[in-house]
This record gives C-alpha cells, sequence and structure tokens, in this order.
C-alpha cells in the first residue's frame, strides 16, 4: 500500500493534474519542487527511458516509491519533433517563443498536414529497481494560431485534440483530464494504484 509518493517533476502544471487525480486514492504527492530536489537529466531518446531516469534515480535517492512522467508533442509535418525535446525546444524554456517556433517550422515544412499527437509515459519506481510504465496517447491537430483559454499550460493552447473544435487551454481540467495523453496513462496508473491499495 502507498500512502505518500514522490511526483519527480518541478512542472507546477503536471503537479496540479497529479495531485487531483489521485486525491480520491488517498495518496499524498510531494513533488521535486516541495522537497527541492534537482532536475535529473533527460538523456533517454524515447518518453519510457526519460521517465524511468527521473522516477529510478530519485526512488533509490530516497528509499521512496516515486513516479515519473515523460510527455510531449508529436508532430507528422516535422516527423515527430518536438517529441521527447518538447519542453527543451521552447527557447529559454519560454513556451509561447516555443510555440511560435513550431508554427514557423511548419510554415517551412513541405508537409502540410497538421496532424499531430500528444504522448505521456508514466512510471513508477521502487528503490530496489522495480518498475512498472503506464503509456497514453491523444490525437489530434495543431491550429493555425493559437488558441488561448483559461486553462493549460505548454503547448495547449495549439493543440486540438480529434472530435473538439477548441485547444486543450480553452477546457476545464475535468474536460482534459479525461481525454489528454497524462489523464489516459494516469487511468492505467490509477487502476493499478487501486489494486495495491486493495
Amino acid at each position: 500500500m502507498i500512502k505518500e509518493l514522490i511526483f519527480a517533476s518541478r512542472n507546477k502544471g503536471k503537479i496540479a493534474e497529479v495531485r487531483d487525480m489521485l486525491a480520491p486514492l488517498g495518496i499524498m504527492v510531494k513533488s521535486a519542487l516541495d522537497l527541492d530536489l534537482p532536475d535529473v537529466e533527460e538523456t533517454g531518446t524515447t518518453f519510457a527511458e526519460n521517465s524511468l531516469l527521473k522516477s529510478q534515480t530519485i526512488a533509490k535517492a530516497l528509499g521512496l516509491p516515486c513516479m515519473a512522467d515523460d510527455s510531449g508533442l508529436c508532430v507528422d509535418a516535422l516527423d515527430g519533433a518536438p517529441g521527447v525535446y518538447s519542453a527543451r525546444y521552447a527557447p529559454e524554456r519560454d513556451f509561447n517563443k516555443g510555440m511560435d517556433k513550431l508554427l514557423a517550422a511548419m510554415a517551412q515544412s513541405a508537409d502540410k498536414s497538421r496532424l499531430a499527437h500528444f504522448s505521456c509515459v508514466i512510471s513508477l519506481s521502487w528503490p530496489d529497481g522495480h518498475y512498472e510504465l503506464f503509456e497514453g496517447r491523444v490525437d489530434g491537430h495543431i491550429a493555425a494560431t493559437k488558441m488561448f483559454g483559461d486553462e493549460g499550460f505548454g503547448y495547449d493552447p495549439l493543440f486540438i485534440p480529434v472530435g473538439y473544435e477548441i485547444s486543450f487551454s480553452q477546457m476545464s481540467h475535468e474536460e482534459k483530464n479525461k481525454i489528454s495523453h497524462r489523464g489516459r496513462a494516469m487511468q492505467k496508473f490509477k487502476t493499478y494504484l487501486e489494486k495495491l491499495q486493495g
């Protein structure tokens, strides 16, 4: 049974989403931001590798179960970029600049498709090296211009999921969490935790 879980993230948006989703299970989530832990360098080439690097490093360092996620936006016209480099793709980690950079790159691409997807891999690691992986994906397309709303973070103002005409940032937290890549990975993660909790 898990009562306390470390979340290897300093991203306030992600931390809020994870806390909201795990609150019903009675699990206290402490983030890398709360504990002032340094970032773990993401040297992997896949979302799964980067997620595991973070959760395994911190689980071993603190002797506690740790979860991490790695996620990103993959654009067909850019051969899957920015992908695992989504955060670093944004100049100075400024996602407003990152969205401008993305739209400019798409304008230069010979492929005029606007198809894209968000992927997320959540890992749960224990200090003894055991781990589990949970994957989520949502398909959609890139808007011609930023569609800002009151919610969201990162590239959310540019991403319109299949079946919608609004961007992730124009959705409520609840609506986005039901269909998002992280929401889908988290549902699998929650199902696993519910079994652990008995």
